[in-house]
């Protein structure tokens, strides 16, 4: 009877997980009117006839991860992984301008300077006629040289199915809306970060526990160039020969949010697998200084606003707030490979805590909740949560207008078929 019970109850734990939920435009929050949000425009790639006209069929959405406002606010940029495509909406009139395809060919080999394959000496487990034939799976982006160039990385090259080969990254204009240049890149990059200088982007390889540094003092795309090669304690070896490999978990550290310090000195990288923990760089040498462990597990996204350090960790359902300062000072100030700080604020926001963004004032944080399939407003004061919505199946990014009155948030897709969704909730202050 025991055994009969447990077994039901693993079914529809199983039923529940795998239910892909989507909700109505016109959708508000529930909570403290402190806060309202409120679905007002989707681009989906679910329903071919929507009843809504702002609910919009877009077959370039498939699997979302990351969207950007530009810098300028006019529009926004979506990286549809699955898809291999960019696509670019205007932010006013939320109509669609352009599909930018990452697909390289024999008719683009330009892209790539002096047909560069590889960097940082990483190999290739295959032999091809010409590794940068490929289509490239956009995961996560930033701005560079005042919102003019756009960078995208590349999970992995779409030959490369246990992203064990260097992948890439492009760099697109946003003047043209058109890709300049591809830079190869180590494996499995996802996070990418702009030093606040303008002098060095930061590409941040999931697949082995480094960073590729590119100093990017040029104007022109193609005089950039790698600068440093950066460790996380040990360089992750990739050999799993033959069959699949899950690189969800066989990533070592699991390098995700990456964040340069306002002061320009630091530049912080989560770890999201093994041990909980935040390395911490030099970032005027690119010395690796160690690692500050004391928050919570399975650390995500890293956000700073003023003065403040704000990082979701993503199994716990956690977001957590300090003092940037004090975090960076308490590895400084103490040897040792691992230092502990535990000067943390806490609040609950639901497993599968993803992407988190913060209101221009800082006042308020928003965090998409993949597992609840919601979207979560922290007040930052107390960190108290004063409000939340439903959202599509998996949400994973999310943007916030400069004038904080839009949020924007991709839902992923899954083997269920998931989100596969753009969302556009106004937001509401009282």
């Amino acid at each position: 009877m025991k055994f009969l019970v447990l077994t039901a109850f693993i079914c529809l734990s199983y039923l529940l997980q795998s239910q892909v939920v989507h909700i109505q435009i016109g959708q508000k929050s529930k909570g403290s009117n402190e806060v309202t949000l409120e679905l007002v425009n989707r681009f989906q790639h679910n329903y071919a006839k929507p009843s809504n006209e702002n609910d919009s069929f877009d077959e370039s959405i498939n699997s979302p991860k990351s969207v950007n406002y530009s810098l300028d606010g006019e529009k926004f940029y979506v990286q549809s992984l699955e898809g291999c495509k960019t696509v670019v909406y205007n932010a006013k009139t939320k109509k669609k301008i352009k599909t930018i395809e990452h697909s390289f060919d024999a008719s683009n080999q330009n892209l790539f300077k002096n047909n560069e394959t590889t960097v940082f000496d990483y190999k290739y487990n295959r032999t091809l006629a010409n590794y940068n034939i490929f289509q490239g799976k956009p995961v996560e982006s930033c701005f560079s040289h005042n919102g003019k160039y756009l960078w995208v990385t590349y999970y992995r090259r779409d030959y490369d199915s246990n992203a064990e080969c260097p992948s890439a990254l492009a760099i697109i204009d946003t003047e043209k809306d058109e890709i300049v240049r591809v830079m190869p890149t180590g494996p499995l990059p996802k996070m990418i970060a702009c030093s606040l200088d303008n002098k060095f982007i930061a590409v941040t390889h999931w697949g082995d526990n480094t960073l590729g540094i590119i100093n990017i003092e040029s104007e022109n795309p193609m005089d950039f160039y790698y600068h440093k090669h950066l460790v996380v304690d040990y360089q992750m070896k990739l050999d799993f020969g033959a069959g699949h490999v899950n690189r969800d978990s066989e990533c070592g550290y699991c390098l995700r949010g990456t964040v340069f310090t306002p002061d320009g000195d630091f530049l912080l990288v989560g770890k999201m697998g093994g041990a909980a923990g935040i390395a911490v760089f030099d970032a005027k040498t690119y010395e690796f200084l160690g690692t500050i462990k004391g928050m919570q597990s399975n650390v995500r996204h890293l956000v700073i606003n003023g003065e403040f350090l704000y990082l979701s960790a993503n199994t716990p359902g956690m977001v957590q707030k300090c003092s940037w300062r004090a975090f960076v000072k308490s590895r400084v100030q103490n040897e040792g490979k691992e230092v502990a700080f535990n000067e943390f604020e806490t609040v609950s926001v639901g497993s599968g805590a993803r992407t988190i963004v913060t209101t221009s004032d800082g006042k308020y944080l928003f965090a998409a909740v993949n597992n609840g399939s919601k979207i979560v407003c922290v007040r930052t004061r107390d960190m108290k949560v004063v409000t939340e919505i439903p959202a599509d199946s998996y949400p994973v990014g999310m943007d916030i207008s400069s004038d904080d009155k839009e949020l924007i948030v991709t839902a992923q897709g899954k083997e269920n078929g998931g989100g596969n969704s753009v969302m556009v909730f106004k937001i509401t202050f009282e």
